[in-house]
C-alpha cells in the first residue's frame, strides 16, 4: 500500500476511441489531446496526486514524455470507471477524481471546487459539474450531456436529449451541461463500479445513470468555465480555436 493521500486525480486514457481514431494522441496546437488534459489537471491546487491511466504503451510513451506518472491497465475495461478502480487499487486515497483526457480545455480551478466539496462535505460519496448552456446548438447535440438537479442541488438526470422540456413559452428556457469529470470517494468507486447495469445506463449510453437508477445521490456543483469533450473532427477544430485565443490573449 502506497502513502496516504487526501486527494488523487486520475485521467483514464484508452487508446481505440469508436468516433475519432485514437483522439487522445491527436495534435492540437502543437500537443497531443491528452497532454493539455494533464496540464490543467496539474494547476489544480488540491490534488495531492496527478496519474494518467492507460491501456497502450503509445499513450504511456507519449505521457512520459511530458512529465507525466503513468498507470498501465487492462485493455479489456469497458469505461473509465473500471480503468480508475484498477489504477488506484493499491494506493491509500480517500478521494478519487476522474478526470476526461478528451476535455483539454477543463479549467483547474473546476477540478479544485469538485475537491473541495468532497473534502468539505464527507457525506458525499459522488459529485460532479455543471455549466449553464450559452451556445443553442448545444441544447441539441446528442454529444453535449444535459442534466436536471434538485433544490439541494443532487442530480435528478441526465439526458443527451434537451431537458426539461419546455411546454410553453410562459418560462425562461435554461439548460445545463454536464461537464465529464466525477469525484467520489474510494470506497464509493468501488461500491459504483460492482454496480449492475441499468436501463437507463444503457438507454442514454451514460454511465452515471446507473448510480441514480440504484438509488444514489449525486452531487452537482456549477462552474462557469466552459469545457469541451472531443468527440468529433468538429470538436477538435473547437478546442483548436479557443487555445489559439488564449495564447493570442496571454501574448496582449
Amino acid at each position: 500500500m502506497q502513502n496516504n493521500i487526501d486527494v488523487i486525480g486520475v485521467i483514464p486514457a484508452r487508446y481505440e476511441s469508436s468516433r475519432l481514431a485514437h483522439k487522445l494522441l491527436r495534435e492540437v496546437c502543437g500537443k497531443p489531446l491528452i497532454q493539455w488534459a494533464w496540464e490543467n489537471a496539474s494547476k489544480a491546487s488540491l490534488l495531492d496526486r496527478l496519474i494518467i491511466a492507460c491501456d497502450n504503451v503509445k499513450i504511456k510513451e507519449v505521457a512520459e514524455s511530458f512529465g507525466a506518472k503513468v498507470v498501465m491497465t487492462s485493455t479489456k475495461h469497458q469505461s473509465g470507471t473500471d480503468r480508475i478502480a484498477e489504477a488506484v487499487r493499491d494506493i491509500d486515497a480517500k478521494i478519487v477524481i476522474n478526470i476526461q483526457a478528451d476535455e483539454p480545455i477543463m479549467h483547474q480551478s473546476t477540478i479544485d471546487s469538485l475537491a473541495r466539496e468532497m473534502i468539505n462535505n464527507p457525506a458525499t460519496l459522488m459529485a460532479t459539474v455543471r455549466k449553464k448552456i450559452e451556445a443553442d446548438e448545444d441544447t441539441n447535440n446528442p454529444n453535449v450531456v444535459k442534466l436536471i438537479c434538485d433544490k439541494n442541488d443532487f442530480a435528478i438526470y441526465f439526458s443527451r436529449y434537451p431537458i426539461p422540456y419546455y411546454r410553453d413559452g410562459s418560462i425562461e428556457k435554461k439548460y445545463y451541461k454536464h461537464l465529464g469529470i466525477y469525484a467520489y470517494t474510494k470506497d464509493f468507486l468501488y461500491t459504483f463500479k460492482n454496480l449492475p447495469s441499468s436501463f437507463l445506463e444503457n438507454a442514454e449510453r451514460l454511465e452515471q445513470l446507473r448510480a441514480i437508477e440504484a438509488g444514489h445521490k449525486i452531487k452537482v456543483i456549477e462552474t462557469k468555465f466552459e469545457s469541451i469533450g472531443v468527440d468529433t473532427e468538429e470538436d477538435l477544430q473547437k478546442v483548436e480555436t479557443v487555445l489559439n485565443e488564449r495564447k493570442s490573449k496571454n501574448a496582449k
